[in-house]
This record gives structure tokens, sequence and C-alpha cells, in this order.
């Protein structure tokens, strides 16, 4: 059987859904590193999407942020730990406080990078409930 073309490949591509968040992305990704790590076998588009990217594409944007220093240890623990539990850490949550903060910081910093490999789609972190802005006139301005 011949081998795929690089235009299959990349028209597969286009088919692809992106992630709507860098969240949605990671556990993903911790679902996919869990299963593999417990023997399933895994396959390309064999999900319930085609994603554009495979789980270590996210694992490498998360190894890039570390070597960069944007990230530490304590940041990918946090991301372990909860993305094992499929649930971020609540704030309200005396016990989940810090978890949370180091939690948001690796996220924030882990969105940008999603967006560039287009592995993540949608409003950026923070802007989620924006959708317009609106020009107010200033008050005692120049017409």
């Amino acid at each position: 059987m011949p081998a795929p073309s690089r235009a299959a490949f990349h028209a597969s591509l286009d088919k692809a859904v992106p992630f709507a968040s860098a969240e949605e992305a990671w556990f993903w990704t911790m679902a996919a590193l869990t299963a593999r790590r417990d023997g399933a076998r895994t396959a390309a588009a064999r999900g319930t999407a085609l994603r554009p990217c495979d789980p270590d594409d996210v694992v490498k944007c998360l190894d890039r942020l570390y070597r960069q220093r944007r990230i530490d240890l304590s940041h990918a623990r946090i991301l372990r730990v909860w993305g094992e539990r499929s649930t971020a850490p609540n704030p309200r949550i005396p016990a989940e406080r810090a978890d949370h903060a180091l939690w948001k910081q690796a996220m924030d910093r882990l969105d940008h990078p999603l967006r560039l490999k287009r592995i993540v789609a949608g409003p950026p972190r923070g802007f989620e409930g924006i959708r317009t802005a609106e020009i107010i006139p200033f008050p005692g301005g120049r017409s």
C-alpha cells in the first residue's frame, strides 16, 4: 500500500477541530497520555473529533516554556496532578487556592504557543466575555 501523500495529510488537517482553550487541550492531552501509560494504542483520527495535533505537541509546547524558564517544576506538577483529575483547581476552596494560582499562570503562558501552532482557537485567555469594543467620546475633547 503506498504511503499517503503530503497533500492528503494537509487536506486532513483542514478538517481538524482546534481546541477552544488551553485547558481543553491540556485535559485532552492528559487523557491521551494516561491512556497511553495504561497500554492503549493510539491512532490518528480515531477520536470523536479530528484534532490538529498529537498529545506530544502540547507537551513540547510545555517543555519549551520550561526551558525558557517561563514555567517551573511546580507549574508542571500542578498541571499533571489536576490534569489527571480532569478538572481545574477551584479558587473558592481554601486548600486549592495556591494550586489555582499556579494553574492559571501555567495556562496563561501555555495559551500563546498553542495558538501559534493553531492547536487552540477561540477567544484568547482573559477575553472570553468581551465581544466588541465601544468607542466613547472624550468629554470636552475636540470634534
